[in-house]
């Protein structure tokens, strides 16, 4: 059995709702939930901000104007890395990370994609 893209997967949901604390959690439409626990970029139109989630995490105005736009874009990198485009015209880029698993996409039936050290794995 051919496991579907994470394109596939992640394409065309909207963000429903966005937390912090200590990673990001991004609650996308149909149960999809995406963690990210490593460092991380929001990358707008005007800006770049960088997000260090292991000293806690607030959100931003431009992290949270998210809510309400539709992922354009998902890729992994060939090392781990997890990029989301959103129709909001910002990306969130998330690089690998040798050392754990720096992000994760899930849904009620448990994890769909992982991020493994330099890597990634489908549910």
């Amino acid at each position: 059995m051919v496991s579907p893209s994470i394109a596939a997967v992640l394409g065309g949901r909207r963000v429903e709702a966005l937390k912090g604390g200590s990673g990001l959690v991004l609650e996308l439409s149909d149960g999809v939930v995406v963690t990210v626990s490593g460092d991380f970029r929001l990358i707008g139109q005007s800006a770049v901000e960088h997000f260090y989630p292991a000293l806690g995490l607030t959100p931003s105005r431009d992290l949270l104007g998210l809510v309400g736009s539709r992922v354009t874009r998902a890729e992994t990198t060939p090392a781990g890395g997890l990029d989301l485009a959103f129709t909001s015209g910002s990306t969130l880029s998330v690089p690998p990370d040798g050392a754990y698993q720096p992000w994760s996409a899930s849904d009620q039936d448990g994890p769909l994609f992982t991020a493994a050290p330099y890597d990634y794995l489908t549910g």
